[in-house]
């Protein structure tokens, strides 16, 4: 595999390692270090993995217009990273969503690997998460905390969006475009992205670090052969959604697992 060149002939490869280090320290890198730091003393606690929980989507406010304040500006604020990363991308020639496959120049292919991505990984990483918790590995994952409110299912549409944008347009588009041109081979790459991924959704115990290593994996090999960001949004959004929106189900369902 041939090794890009520099986007521009001033910027050095020093330069690039600390881009890198910024726009990560901006977004996943920071979650990464907390969850690190945040397993860490799960592990430390008297109580055992299976018997504490970790919330995601929490309300903010009990005055439910102050709540959906702070929801829409804390999503919006939260992609302001994949702006900065598609920037840095960005070259005279070729517009950086064109650049990690981020455009519509194939909508119904993207859209149709992304819900085949879905159904691959969605399946076995709700068993996963289900043998996880019966290990007493992984923690309790709340994977919604909003109030019963008019606008808590849309809310929850555009987190999952946020969260799919960050993780694949960084994650993928982003850092594996920069570490091309630092000359890193394909599977280094693609284990380096993994491992990234998994660590910063370590907070929920091993089980989910585990299941998103592989679904990095999967997700990194899809990138290297078609070069498109867009079917992994779409995946990503999906299986965000329905976490999201089918948590209160599960639970009526399976009590004892979620």
């Amino acid at each position: 595999m041939t090794t890009p060149s520099l986007d521009s002939p001033d910027q050095t490869r020093s330069q690039l390692w600390w881009e890198i280090v910024i726009v990560l320290a901006l977004s996943v890198g920071a979650s990464a270090i907390y969850s690190v730091l945040t397993i860490i003393r799960r592990v430390a606690a008297e109580a055992a993995l299976a018997d504490q929980s970790a919330a995601l989507n929490t309300s903010q406010s009990t005055d439910e217009w102050v709540d959906l304040t702070y929801q829409i500006v804390g999503i919006a604020l939260g992609v302001a990273p994949v702006a900065l990363a598609l920037y840095l991308l960005w070259r005279p020639q070729a517009s950086a969503f064109a650049r990690v496959g981020l455009d519509v120049s194939r909508p119904g292919r993207d859209i149709g690997w992304g819900v085949a991505l879905f159904a691959a990984i969605g399946i076995p990483g709700i068993a996963l998460y289900a043998a996880g918790r019966l290990l007493g590995v992984t923690v309790a994952v709340q994977a919604s905390g909003l109030g019963d409110y008019w606008w808590s299912i849309p809310v929850l549409v555009l987190s999952a969006l946020r969260a799919a944008l960050v993780e694949e347009v960084i994650v993928i588009g982003y850092l594996f475009t920069r570490l091309r041109q630092l000359g890193w081979n394909r599977w280094v790459i693609i284990g380096a992205a993994a491992v990234l991924r998994g660590s910063y959704h370590l907070y929920q115990g091993f089980g989910p670090f585990v299941g998103n290593v592989a679904m990095g994996i999967v997700f990194g090999w899809m990138y290297t052969r078609f070069g498109r960001v867009a079917p992994l949004v779409v995946a990503h959004f999906l299986l965000d959604l329905v976490s999201f929106i089918g948590y209160p189900i599960a639970v009526a369902l399976f009590p004892g697992v979620f």
